[in-house]
């Protein structure tokens, strides 16, 4: 952790602009690079709830019966759901919050991307903080006035916006920091957005627990507490960023010319709103929406999958699902909550570690190792459940999900490889529109053929096989879409004149002078950060610690 801006003699002023300006968080003389992870990581841990947000279906389906729901008039429909005040939600009308989310962190990753580039991380963060935080508030007063509406409007709409722009706020200044390891920043980043479910799961269990009376399930007031949590340690991650100084890059580092995976690295720019009129940024696209829709379609159904493919075989009976009983039901229930948890650190972990190994095979490699080795666990995992192998199963998925988490870690260095690192955050706010396609694509799918499987008289133990080779084909389709893709050609990079305007338009221009002003005076020379750099580390390690020990003991069922 000792590449800092003293060893190449940069510095940087913060007196230009107010407080949220981008050249207020150019980074000074021995600022060490290592704190803007950390920063990155305040701002996806707090966002990464919204996978943890299932939490709340079920009380929040009996906020007025309390002890179990209250239904509304027959006819009712969704839209009479949305403001009616005297009967609780259906869990399907909640859940739609989730879908929300997803829609809108697409839309607003998309709209608002370039305007991030421009204005810097700090104040898209603060604004992700006030949209992410504020949504919370908002919906717990949905929840306090049984408005729906209000709830859909908050936690959905605001805060699928917070949770787009605190999704790409890092990802430029990340691989700015690390053009010597794009993929491993930005693993460590998105890697807490896997990680944000795993603290604020269980976190908000407790909350509800600790809130709930005879009258309330506790509901909107752990709305409330976690929206300023997230709020605060968000602010203090906004806070945190600082952009590179222009011109500077790690002590000894080199930028490759010569190996194989350089072919596929550019040293141009492209802009924004040409990148999305090239093939290579449609073959990504594809490229994400695929990993993407198979590997969500598994996490939306992997607790039934489980319990429905082996039945009594996960406690040593040789019943089938239909024929247990109660008791038996819920410790295969205990068992499927245990699996969940154990995809949850394999998709946190992958996050890293195929970030990191792109680093070192290769972007377009790395993807290719995804949808090959997918195509194959796929295919065969229907085998495995047919012939009882639960650990193979298992281990299966596990691996599954490590390439699911892998694929989000990895196309933002992928992108920065084929268009350049100038606009790369509005790029990838643009190609995140793909994971808006595979959330509603992957769940739809996996239901339908369940669904048409059931009804066609299908054995519950066998209906998700023809949807897992329909997952298959998807991944096959990313792996013709990603061996399509090859380098941009010169006519879409931004000229000379071009990229000096647009780095003036995002106030690069002043900071670069302020930085060879502030370096010929000698400002900033001593470098102290190195024990920030442990303590901003161990803040953010403590709840992933307690986050990963919450889902450890809730593994070890399995076993």
């Amino acid at each position: 952790m000792s590449a800092t801006l003293e060893q190449q003699g940069g510095t940087g002023s913060t007196s230009s602009g107010g407080i949220l300006s981008k050249g207020r968080t150019v980074a000074q003389s021995g600022f060490n690079r290592w704190l803007v992870p950390p920063a990155a990581l305040c701002i996806h841990l707090c966002i990464g709830m919204a996978y943890g947000f299932s939490v709340f279906w079920l009380p929040m389906s009996k906020l007025i019966g309390i002890t179990k729901p209250v239904s509304c008039p027959a006819g009712t429909g969704w839209l009479g759901e949305l403001f009616a005040s005297g009967c609780d939600w259906s869990v399907s009308t909640v859940s739609f919050t989730f879908t929300l989310f997803i829609v809108f962190l697409g839309l607003s990753a998309a709209l608002w991307g370039g305007w991030l580039e421009r204005v810097g991380p700090r104040k898209a963060g603060v604004a992700a903080a006030i949209c992410w935080g504020g949504g919370f508030l908002i919906g717990a007063l949905g929840v306090y006035t049984h408005q729906l509406w209000l709830v859909w409007l908050g936690s959905g709409v605001l805060g699928g916006v917070g949770l787009g722009l605190g999704y790409i706020s890092p990802v430029s200044t990340l691989i700015k920091w690390f053009p010597d390891r794009r993929g491993m920043a930005t693993g460590m980043a998105i890697m807490g957005f896997g990680g944000g479910a795993m603290i604020g799961a269980p976190l908000a269990d407790k909350l509800m627990k600790a809130f709930a009376t005879p009258t309330s399930v506790g509901v909107w007031e752990t709305f409330v507490v976690l929206g300023v949590i997230y709020f605060v340690v968000m602010m203090i991650g906004a806070f945190g960023y600082r952009v590179v100084p222009s011109g500077w890059k790690p002590a000894g580092w080199v930028a490759p010319a010569t190996d194989a995976k350089a072919t596929m690295i550019t040293h141009g720019n492209v802009h924004l709103n040409q990148a999305w009129r090239t093939p290579q940024f449609w073959l990504i696209w594809v490229v994400l929406c695929m990993n993407v829709s198979a590997g969500i379609g598994v996490l939306s159904m992997a607790s039934p999958m489980l319990q429905e493919v082996f039945g009594g075989k996960l406690i040593g009976s040789v019943a089938g699902f239909n024929e247990l009983d109660v008791a038996q039901k819920a410790q295969i229930a205990t068992i499927a909550a245990g699996f969940i948890g154990l995809l949850s650190l394999f998709n946190i972990l992958g996050r890293f570690f195929w970030a990191s190994a792109s680093d070192y095979i290769g972007r377009k490699n790395t993807y290719f190792v995804f949808f090959i080795l997918g195509i194959v666990l796929y295919a065969t995992v229907p085998t495995f459940g047919h012939s009882g192998q639960v650990l193979l199963f298992i281990a299966a998925f596990c691996v599954i999900l490590t390439m699911y988490g892998g694929g989000f870690a990895t196309v933002p260095a992928y992108l920065a490889d084929m268009f350049g690192t100038q606009m790369v955050g509005a790029i990838h706010g643009r190609l995140l529109t793909a994971w808006s396609v595979a959330g509603a694509l992957g769940p739809l799918l996996i239901s339908y053929f369940r669904d048409t499987q059931l009804a066609a008289g299908v054995a519950k133990s066998a209906v998700y096989d023809k949807t897992l080779y329909v997952l298959a084909g998807l991944l096959a389709v990313g792996l013709v879409a990603n061996l399509l893709v090859r380098p941009v050609a010169q006519r879409y990079f931004m000229t000379d004149a071009q990229l000096a305007d647009e780095r003036r338009r995002a106030h690069e221009v002043a900071a670069a002078n302020e930085v060879r002003s502030a370096s010929a005076a000698g400002v900033g020379t001593v470098d102290g950060s190195q024990g920030l750099v442990y303590l901003a580390w161990f803040a953010v390690g403590v709840p992933i610690a307690w986050g990963v020990w919450i889902t450890l003991q809730k593994v070890m069922v399995l076993f």
